[in-house]
């Protein structure tokens, strides 16, 4: 009987592993175990042709039909360069202001604001403003053209009606009418200010109103 330990048993044969058995590692454990020698892979099995569906072409078969994207560019239409005297006429077209842009002249808007100042002083301004129109010809301009006759009209015209009132007092009337006259002035001075600012000439001067 072989002992436990011994490298053989009784008949020559290698003893049982009993380390194995209880789960301890033992140099028979170590050693691996032959494996069996795996099958050789069958070929698969070639896909019949498909008649309705071709392949398509590799990056390096030529036997497909290759098609490269064509650019397409657009073609705009140039337009006929301007004859040299069109684009002296265009220059000089664009370097003369306009009648909007025009810039007006001081002494129009310092007699709107003599105009302005004729009720908290009482007339003396417009009187200064009524002395400095008359006798003097206006811009030739269309545009201060417009706002001097409509000045001189407002200083005219609230001289006379300044003299009405005055006369009428009397008869418990002349407040009424200069009353109304500073109301006119301010109204005909504040709208031929706002005009020339925007550059705009006055539509009808020589009316009394608007």
């Amino acid at each position: 009987m072989a002992e436990p330990g011994d490298p053989k048993g009784p008949s020559g044969a290698e003893p049982d592993d009993h380390d194995a058995h209880v789960g301890f590692v033992s140099p028979k454990s170590l050693a691996g175990r032959p494996r069996a020698p795996e099958p050789e892979p069958q070929p698969a099995p070639e896909a019949e042709p498909d008649l309705f569906d071709p392949p398509e072409p590799g990056p390096f078969d030529l036997s497909g039909q290759v098609t490269t994207p064509v650019a397409r560019f657009e073609t705009k239409r140039r337009s006929p360069a301007p004859h040299a005297a069109v684009r002296e006429e265009l220059a000089r077209r664009d370097s003369v202001p306009s009648p909007a842009t025009q810039a007006a002249p001081m002494s129009l808007y310092a007699l709107y604001v003599l105009i302005l100042l004729a009720v908290p002083t009482l007339g003396v301004s417009a009187l200064v403003a009524l002395f400095a129109v008359t006798g003097r010809e206006g811009p030739r301009e269309p545009m201060a053209a417009s706002h001097f006759v409509y000045q001189r009209r407002t200083l005219w015209g609230a001289a006379i009606a300044a003299v009405l009132g005055a006369l009428l007092v009397v008869v418990n009337i002349g407040v009424v009418v200069l009353f109304v006259l500073a109301i006119w002035v301010l109204a005909r001075g504040a709208f031929g200010v706002l005009r020339l600012k925007n550059g705009q000439a006055v539509p009808r001067p020589r009316s009394w109103l608007f």
